[in-house]
């Protein structure tokens, strides 16, 4: 990739301007691009990708991809063998599912569930979107059309296997199936806010939970089991509510599951999503300020007969909710169990998130009947002491929830060893950490206070940086080489605009060695439980994604002894027809001292000395990232389909947005919506003079959600230098948005009350052009995200303010434009606006 930083001079020559397209032409324009790049689509790359060693050496590696002459995403494999080592040789896919079964998981519409979590998720592709595999059975669970689905692959069968839906009879949609480990008859999964459980052999389903009693109204019922909350799931990535114990030497099976109560938080209602109905749909949302829902962790355990009957049902509690043993917990971020099954560990978040404690729970602490009762001083007794806090995160800024937690087998059971990911240096990065559980026990005899001081206060032994530098690990996965402490991870230390695998050694900290390869980026990399096959998503942008997989081996502890072997190819490296077309990326030294990236899709129809209507396709805000030397296929369709009608269309990571470390996305903190601008507005004028072919004088802003809040107080805050907006879904107001989010980078409203004020575009209705057809404003009617009341607002403000303005509203879609009819029509109205009015 080659990052550009000087251009021609500005020519003041205009293009000539084309005749205006009818509403049908650019109807055209929207169905054609979409044939065109339909093969960059992300469904044609592997994804979920794992793996399974069968008896006789092979490594089967499964994934979601969407086949050649099909159009749903489905089940796939591919066998690599002991002596595969063809370097460009191409895998051929084969189906696990039979092909018949798609189109019966896709006869039924998705129920209301399926959608929200399909949102949630950000799921663009139909058909079977997650899989639960048993690698020793081959035993295969998914959900489909709000069913689940199982079928055995022996690793021997010839042809593809047609799945048995399981027989259940609650009615609801079933999700999140989980296979116990070391039980593979048995699945659980969630299904109208309980946890249910099924036997795979017998047939027998039943019911482990009754958080819900069956209420009329959501109002009667605030109780779940196993699902986590909107805000758990939308601004922590955190969609699965139960988890279970890895083994058991007693024969009990455990599950622990989080109970979440939103009794305090309060009910909205929306149009239903049952076409036609006339009727509403009701949503639990905390907004900023207000009462988030309370979670607690509980165990469901049982027992199997000799003629597998499910048997001796009963709920477990802790003495006290974990809000009582830890006043300062607000969300519970983090769940799991440690590798010997003795304890759940959990993280537990504050409400302005800069604590994040690691807790230790020891299994026994988990009790019946339970009694939920503490004494007024809330204090827990010394009998409870099965608790230890063996880690604390604290940052004045703010606490990003990773993923990068790995324990580590120790041979001292008084001390917990594991490897934790931490932005203490600014930077994202990994620590080996020692921490003392000795005395965990339920037989301690001391002081109260002793107590608190002594479990509640994490004991570290050790603490080892095992990465640095200005530059971040990922925090969504590690693997960890447990024979030789070798551990892979993928960062950036190339650059912020390339993700790339790396390795270290736990016996050399610090000596850290690049796994791929420069000039392009791997933003997906898998290895399998032995870190002996890794498989690698990689593209740039000029070219189309190739995944690629490779044997790796270790002949002692060091990375210097790691092999890597290409083996061949799941998706053949190939370059795109529009490789001529590809964006251009720069790189800017703003006034601040800092290096902002952009991005610019030339048009289509280019020619020297002109200068052309330029479209600044903006998001500015944190979490994301637009500017990488990654393939712009159909996630970027829009930005193609505006360079082809003769526009130049311009992205730019401003202060504030993902990857550049905390200081750099903490440019925001209490203030979003003031800051981001003024680096956009600098790097468009540089552009501007660089490229030569940017008219200033007919610059658009458009962007969708925290892009839709930017746009709107573009058209506020630099009237002269933005023509018009078009703002999609568009935050219009902090106090009306989620308490997770908003909190995290604006404070609580109670604390912050100015800098919400300054942050909301209905402050600023008054200073919106008085000129017609300056803006555009669109918005799903059903989204229960960014929900219409922004745009509802912003519109009495408006109409108040004697402000013009259009509104384009899309009545059965939600955050995300989701059927193609929806998209179309928005697609063909943004060309059809920026044609008459830029």
């Amino acid at each position: 990739m080659e990052i550009c930083k000087e251009g021609g001079d500005r020519s003041s020559h205009e293009p000539s301007r084309e005749l205006k397209k009818s509403w049908s032409e650019l109807r055209g324009v929207v169905s054609e691009f979409r044939r065109r790049l339909s093969g960059a689509s992300d469904g044609s790359v592997p994804d979920a990708v794992t793996f399974r060693s069968l008896p006789d050496g092979r490594i089967r590696i499964y994934f979601l991809g969407t086949p050649s002459n099909g159009w749903e995403t489905t089940l796939l494999y591919v066998d690599v063998g002991q002596s595969d080592h063809v370097k460009g040789c191409k895998f051929h896919w084969q189906p696990i599912i039979e092909p018949n079964f798609q189109s019966v998981s896709s006869a039924n519409r998705l129920s209301r569930e399926e959608q929200l979590l399909w949102e949630r998720k950000r799921l663009t592709t139909w058909g079977i979107t997650s899989y639960e595999l048993h690698q020793e059975s081959g035993k295969l669970v998914f959900p489909a059309a709000s069913s689940l689905y199982q079928c055995v692959d022996t690793g021997f069968g010839s042809g593809p296997l047609f799945p048995s839906e399981l027989r259940i009879s609650t009615s609801g949609a079933k999700l999140c199936p989980q296979i116990c480990p070391w039980n593979v008859s048995l699945v659980a999964y969630t299904c109208a806010g309980d946890i249910h459980l099924s036997h795979l052999i017998t047939g027998c389903s039943v019911r482990l939970t009754h958080a819900r009693k069956g209420g009329r109204t959501l109002a009667e019922d605030p109780l779940t089991a196993g699902t986590p909350s909107y805000v758990m799931q939308e601004e922590f990535t955190r969609y699965n509510g139960f988890w279970w114990q890895p083994k058991s030497t007693d024969g009990i099976y455990r599950i622990v599951y989080e109970e979440v109560d939103e009794s305090d938080v309060k009910i909205f209602c929306f149009p239903s999503s049952t076409l036609n109905s006339g009727e509403v749909d009701e949503f639990r949302f905390p907004r900023a300020g207000a009462l988030n829902a309370k979670s607690n962790l509980k165990i469901v355990q049982f027992r199997l007969t000799e003629t597998l009957q499910i048997v001796d049902i009963e709920i477990l509690e802790l003495p006290f909710p974990l809000h009582i043993m830890f006043p300062s917990m607000e969300y519970l971020v983090r769940v799991g169990w440690t590798p010997d099954a003795q304890y759940v560990w959990v993280q537990l978040l504050d409400r302005k998130q800069q604590r994040l404690e690691l807790v230790l729970l020891s299994v026994d602490n988990f009790c019946e009947p339970p009694p939920n009762i503490y004494n007024s001083e809330n204090h827990f007794t010394p009998s409870l002491a099965s608790i230890q806090v063996v880690y604390v995160e604290q940052n004045s800024i703010w606490i990003n929830v990773n993923d990068l937690l790995y324990f580590l087998p120790s041979d001292n059971s008084e001390e917990v060893k594991f490897i934790w990911g931490s932005e203490e240096s600014k930077f994202m990065h990994l620590y080996l950490i020692t921490s003392s559980i000795a005395g965990f026990s339920n037989e301690v005899e001391e002081p109260l206070d002793m107590l608190n001081s002594f479990y509640l206060q994490p004991r570290i032994i050790s603490k080892i940086a095992i990465t640095q530098g200005e530059w971040p690990v990922l925090g969504r996965k590690l693997w960890v080489d447990e024979a030789h402490g070798i551990v892979y991870f993928t960062g950036l230390r190339e650059g912020p605009l390339e993700q790339h695998a790396y390795a270290v050694s736990l016996g050399r900290p610090l000596e850290i060695r690049l796994l791929t390869r420069p000039g392009h980026s791997y933003n997906s990399i898998y290895l399998n439980k032995q870190c002996t096959m890794m498989v690698t998503v990689y593209s740039s942008i000029k070219t189309l994604p190739t995944c690629q997989v490779f044997r790796l081996s270790q002949s002692d502890w060091s990375v210097e002894s790691i092999s890597l072997t290409p083996v061949g190819y799941l998706l053949e490296p190939s370059i795109s027809e529009t490789e001529l077309l590809a964006p251009s990326i720069y790189a800017h030294k703003i006034s601040s001292g800092d290096t902002i990236y952009s991005m610019v899709f030339r048009p289509h129809n280019f020619q020297p000395g002109q200068r052309y209507p330029t479209i600044l396709q903006v998001y500015g805000g944190p979490e994301v990232q637009l500017v990488s030397n990654t393939f712009k296929g159909m996630r970027h369709l829009r930005m193609h389909m505006l360079a082809s009608q003769g526009y130049c269309v311009v992205l730019i990571d401003s202060r504030g947005s993902h990857y550049r470390g905390l200081v750099f996305e903490s440019h925001i903190r209490r203030r979003m919506g003031l800051v981001e601008l003024s680096d956009q507005v600098e790097v468009l004028k540089l552009l501007a003079v660089k490229l030569g072919y940017i008219d200033l004088d007919r610059v658009a802003l458009h962007g969708w959600s925290y892009g839709g809040y930017l746009s709107l107080m573009g058209l506020v805050q630099y009237p002269k230098m933005f023509k018009l907006a078009i703002a999609g879904a568009p935050v219009t107001c902090w106090n009306l948005y989620d308490t997770g989010y908003t909190e995290r980078y604006m404070d609580l409203p109670r604390d912050n009350s100015y800098g919400y004020m300054t942050s909301s575009v209905i402050t600023y209705a008054s200073k919106f052009p008085d000129e017609e057809n300056r803006l555009l404003i669109i918005h799903g009617q059903m989204d229960e995200n960014v929900h219409f009341f922004h745009t509802s607002e912003l519109i009495n403000a408006l109409v108040k303010s004697g402000k013009p303005y259009q509104l384009q509203v899309y009545p059965t879609e939600r955050h995300s434009l989701r059927s193609l009819d929806a998209t179309r029509h928005y697609e063909t109205t943004l060309l059809s606006f920026l044609q008459n009015h830029l």
